[in-house]
This record gives structure tokens, sequence and C-alpha cells, in this order.
């Protein structure tokens, strides 16, 4: 079983109309059979073509193992609950977002929408801090790959007390990390109450590499999946959700020069994370996270000095695991069954009030909010790798607001929350559009039509 990211060219489409059947048949017409998109995402794009990356797994030996559907299935939303108003924060993994792209330093972003809504739906990349993990009281820690299923309508999310949360680590050679991350777990049991069934030292470990994508988006590749997948098949009975904890494979020279790039080097890491954990929740329908392992003693005592402060959580932890136990241990239950989805309490698309993104950013989310009529907020300031226009895309009247940063952002989502138009309170107002309908004259292209000009 691998897991590996595949670079498409697709063709423009006439408007950017439909774009989610369109990247699905186009997809399926240039991929290899065997190959189970997982991860998708459009890294830029022109008046010619979008420039995508897909990552998913190819295997063999699937025959006896449920599949998931597909990332492209859509299930439109018919009506918008509007009993609590719910944001979703995305900061997406690996493409160097100026707030979120190091280690939990979109904390804060989360803790302000948090104030300005009912209840904040994040993925671990935005608060993730190594030994920290601040989220919003209000917010709901979900994998990556299960808010692009809540967004497509496929899903549901449950709130729950408490998960049962299997950790699986690799059987390093050097026993001070296997310790470290027992003790880590020790830790949260004793101090906040987690509830483990048990630490499970996996040997042979998965294989991840991390590696940038020549868009300079941190990808990777991942081999020896079948043993981790065995091991929680066997164990389904036993947990609610999983942290992983492994090395990774990175060249030697990363360790220090992430740290010393002060933030003008993309953290390798995070992608591959996010490939594992994508192919975890789609395949067991289980909230996951990962966490990296050092490799050696060697690169755990290297001194990156005083570090850029986005990065600083890394800098002074041993186990990376701490931030994912405290996240899973109240992630929701996730609901795949269509009449469960519609019992009380239980969130759905039809819930989601708004999507706040940095700007640019064009994957399944984005185009899942597009087509279920979800406002979306662009944040301008969250500067990233991603080049794509999202002004140009079909939006519905007042669903698309492009800010200039998340205090701006907060602004829109009251207002929003308040019932009210966001452009309402700012200067210049514009005028009130006046159109007349002649019922006389009919557009040659639309017969029956009522013709539409300005007075």
């Amino acid at each position: 079983m691998l897991l590996s990211e595949h670079e498409i060219d697709i063709p423009i489409a006439d408007g950017h109309r439909g774009l989610l059947a369109y990247f699905a048949k186009a997809i399926s017409d240039r991929l290899p059979e065997n190959f189970l998109p997982l991860r998708f995402v459009v890294y830029g794009s022109d008046h010619t073509k979008y420039l995508c990356e897909v990552g998913g797994l190819s295997s063999d030996d699937e025959s006896n193992r449920a599949m998931p559907s597909s990332i492209f299935r859509f299930v439109p939303r018919d009506v918008e609950n509007t009993d609590r108003f719910t944001t979703i924060l995305l900061v997406p993994t690996g493409i160097g977002a100026e707030v979120g792209g190091h280690a939990g330093d979109a904390g804060p972003v989360a803790r302000l929408l948090g104030q300005v809504s009912d209840r904040v739906i994040l993925h671990p990349n935005v608060v993730n801090a190594s030994d920290i993990n601040e989220m919003p009281e209000n917010s709901q820690y979900v994998e990556g790959s299960v808010i692009c299923r809540l967004l497509m309508g496929t899903i549901g999310l449950q709130p729950v007390r408490q998960n049962r949360v299997l950790v699986v680590i690799d059987a390093h050679r050097d026993p001070i990390f296997v310790h470290a991350a027992v003790n880590a777990v020790s830790g949260a049991r004793a101090s906040y109450g987690l509830s483990c069934p048990a630490v499970v030292c996996l040997d042979p470990p998965v294989k991840l590499r991390a590696r940038f994508a020549s868009s300079g988006r941190a990808a990777g590749r991942i081999e020896d999946l079948a043993g981790l997948f065995q091991c929680l098949s066997e164990r389904k009975d036993q947990y609610d959700a999983v942290a992983v904890s492994s090395v990774i494979d990175v060249p030697h020279e990363f360790h220090l020069g992430y740290f010393e790039a002060k933030g003008q080097m993309i953290n390798p890491w995070g992608g591959v994370e996010a490939m594992l954990t994508h192919a975890l929740s789609s395949f067991f329908n289980v909230p996951t996270a990962h966490s990296p392992m050092f490799e050696s003693r060697e690169i755990a005592n290297l001194d990156p000095g005083v570090v850029d402060p986005r990065m600083a959580a890394e800098a002074v932890s041993d186990t990376f695991l701490q931030c994912t136990l405290k996240g899973l241990q109240r992630s929701p239950r996730i609901v795949t069954d269509a009449e469960a989805m519609r019992r009380p309490g239980v969130v759905t698309v039809e819930d989601i009030s708004c999507l706040v993104i940095p700007d640019g950013c064009l994957g399944l989310p984005t185009l899942a909010a597009l087509e279920q009529g979800i406002p979306v907020i662009a944040v301008r300031e969250n500067r990233n790798i991603m080049k794509n226009d999202l002004s140009v895309l079909p939006w519905r009247p007042a669903q698309f607001y492009q800010v200039e940063n998340y205090w701006e952002a907060a602004g829109v989502i009251a207002a929003l929350r308040a019932g009210i138009s966001p452009d309402s309170v700012r200067r210049p107002l514009r005028d009130t559009l006046v159109v007349t309908e002649s019922l006389e004259r009919r557009d040659a292209h639309s017969p029956g039509r009522p013709a539409r000009e300005s007075c």
C-alpha cells in the first residue's frame, strides 16, 4: 500500500461552473484505476488551466477492505439551519501560510472567531502546537478530510463527552523516544483525564517521507501502510479516535534550516502527515491526528537558538504528541448513515454558516462551499503559495468576501450572525440597483424569460 501524489493540469472550465463534477471526471480519466484519490488541491490557475495535485492510495490488495466513497461525492443541502452560527476555520497544511503554517500559530485566530460564533469547526493544523493546544471551548477538532466530507454533505458530526484514544507509535530503535511518548500519554491521563486503551508500538512502522512538490507545497510519500491498517482493523472495538506518532524522513539539514529560515521555509512535515490522516479517517471513519517523532538523539539535541515565535512550540517539545491527545479527547464522532445524520445534535452541512480560508486556497472545502451556497471569507493577510484568484468563481450574490485580516473576518462573521449585510456598515454605501422588467420583450436565447435592463 502506497500513498503518493500526482500532478495534473486540467483545462479551464467554461465560467468555472460545475467544478466538482468537472474535476472528478478529469481525474478519473487521467489516473490509474487502482489509484484512490484522498486529497485534492488546485495550487494555481490561469486563463487556460488548473494546476492540480492529487494525493491518494495505490494498492492491489483492497478486495477485502471496505473502500471509502469518492472524495467528489456531493449531496446538496436543502436548507440552512439558523439556530446556531457555525464557522469553519481552515488553514491548509503545507502551503506556507503566514498565520497557521507553523506550530499552532492560528490558535489565537480560532479563539477570536470563537467569540463571534456559536461554534467553530477546525482541523488539527490550526491549533496543534506540540505540547500546547488552546482551542476554544466552543470548537470541534476534526481532521481535514472530515471537514471536506462535512461540506460535501456526506457526513455529520456528533459531539461526544470523551473518546477512547488509541495511540500508535513507532517501535523506535532508541527506547528513549518510546518512553517519552508513553510518558506524554500518562501525563494526559493524569492531568486531564484522557482515556487511552493502549499505546501500540508498531513494528515495522509506517514509512513517511516528506518532500516538496514542484509547486513548493509540502507533500511526500507513505509506504508500508498495511501493518497500521491491520492494527486498527483488529482493535476497532477498542477505540473512538487514533493518535499516531512516527518518524518522518526529511533531509537532515531541514531540522535546523526550518528554524533558521525565520518563517520563509514551508514546514516540511505537515504535508505528509495530512496525507496519512486523510487515509486513516477516510477508511476507518474515526478522528485521527499525527505527530512526528524524533529520528535520533542527535537531532533531538540540536539547539535551534531563539526561534521565530510561530515555531517556538516545536522548539521546546520532545514528543509533539500532547496537542493531538487533547484535541482527540473530545473530537466529534463521524456519522455516515443518512438517517442518523438527521438526529438532533448531529452537525451537518445544513448547520454551516460560513467558511474562513486564506486567500487563494482552492480545494474541496472551497468548491463545496461554492456549490452549497455557504458564505466564504478569504483572508489576504494570510499569505501562502497558492495562486488562485477566487473572485472569478461563480459565487452567488453576497456569498464571497475578501478581507485584509482576521480582525475584518471577525467583523464579517459578526455581521452575518446578526443578519445584516456586511456592506451596510461600510462607506461609501453603493446606490441601490434598480432594474426594469419588460414583459413585452423576450430574450431570444431564453424564450419566455422577461428581459432585464437598467433604468
